[in-house]
């Protein structure tokens, strides 16, 4: 065999050697350090403002990254706040108003009941008396089993919901113990950024920073890019909807039409986890004209949403529409609705590494020189 072949074959195989156990160290080593991670992350976010604060406000930088943590946690506490009062008031607001729906709920029930489940009932019980009682014993037989089945489903639904309340309850203290572990590596790798970043500088060779840098670079845009997109389609929605409950005149438009905008996030359900109760609710509660109403707005809901996803997706990002449609599709199909998050991210890494000319450094190293 051509010995240049198999000096090829075994350069693939170590790039891909390279390649597997840094992904499997990435994995372990993020399963014990991610507070750490969650703390490099905020602090890079953050940092645009720590230099604000210690360039235009003459701070020193211990001090702009202690009134930085500040500044963002009470913006958070802020929106927290305003969303329990909000909360509250829409909570109070349904307190007043459900039992009345679930009355009118309830009254057209007896009468489906009465008009059609008795009825029914009724010409069932005399067909079975027809039967012989061989076919009367398979029938209960079979009802029986479908019986132990649903009880069987819902008694391990209970113990599954109770087991977990356990595990549920003891995230808590991890929970707070992983905060607390994030702000102290936010605070001090922000303090450190410049040093941490000369000193990983001095680490990396010439060729992996240049390459490294355009990766960071592109990913940041991308990253960025990926939020504004999110963002912009969920005040589109809300828009959309603020305007169509006022058209309709629903009370409390302002709130459903944010609350709504939120749930949009939620790509398997999104806005239908809203809609669809309220128009079945609005149809058998007679109100057929509200009913119509909001299901022309989800439907132009829907439709905006499949349309715009892709082109905002694509120029915020900075990635072809289809490439942008077929990552979404992908990533939806192989991992669920996390894959419409995770399919354009993974389209961005490559597209970068692929500006940053790794594929073609990589395939370079297992070409090897030309004899």
């Amino acid at each position: 065999m051509n010995p240049k072949y198999i000096y090829r074959t075994i350069r693939f195989v170590l790039v891909i050697g390279a390649v597997v156990l840094g992904l499997f160290s990435l994995y372990f080593l993020s399963k014990v350090t991610y507070p750490f991670l969650i703390g490099l992350i905020i602090a890079f976010m953050i940092n645009p403002l720590v230099n604000f604060l210690e360039i235009k406000a003459k701070m020193p930088r211990v001090l702009a990254v202690f009134i930085g943590l500040i500044i963002i946690f009470a913006v958070f506490a802020g929106l927290i706040t305003l969303l329990v009062a909000e909360i509250v008031s829409g909570t109070a607001y349904l307190a007043k108003v459900v039992p009345e729906h679930l009355d009118t709920l309830i009254r057209y029930i007896e009468d489906y009941f009465t008009a059609q489940i008795i009825p029914l009932y009724n010409q069932l019980t005399s067909v079975f008396n027809k039967l012989d009682v061989g076919q009367q014993d398979t029938i209960i037989g079979n009802i029986q089993n479908v019986g132990t089945r649903i009880g069987t489903t819902v008694g391990t639904f209970i113990k599954t919901l109770f087991g977990n309340i356990p595990n549920i309850l003891s995230w808590f203290p991890n929970a707070a113990t992983v905060l607390i572990f994030s702000l102290l590596a936010t605070f001090f790798i922000s303090k450190d950024w410049y040093r941490l970043s000369t000193l990983g500088r001095k680490l990396l060779p010439e060729r992996a920073r240049t390459s490294g840098k355009t990766v960071f670079v592109d990913l940041k845009k991308a990253l960025f890019g990926f939020i504004k997109a999110q963002l912009t389609l969920i005040s589109i929605t809300t828009v959309i909807i603020l305007i169509g409950l006022l058209i309709l005149r629903v009370d409390y438009a302002i709130t459903i039409a944010l609350a709504t905008g939120i749930v949009d996030v939620i790509p398997y359900l999104g806005t239908g986890a809203v809609f669809v109760p309220w128009i079945i609710y609005a149809a058998i509660s007679g109100n057929t004209g509200l009913a119509i109403g909001l299901g022309v707005l989800y439907i132009i809901v829907l439709v905006q949403r499949q349309i715009m996803e892709p082109k905002i997706l694509s120029s915020s990002i900075g990635l072809d529409p289809l490439a942008t449609l077929i990552s979404l599709f992908v990533g939806f199909k192989l991992i669920g609705f996390l894959g419409l998050i995770v399919g354009p991210v993974t389209l961005v890494i490559i597209s970068t590494l692929y500006r940053a000319n790794v594929f073609h450094d990589v395939w370079a190293f297992i070409k090897g020189k030309e004899a």
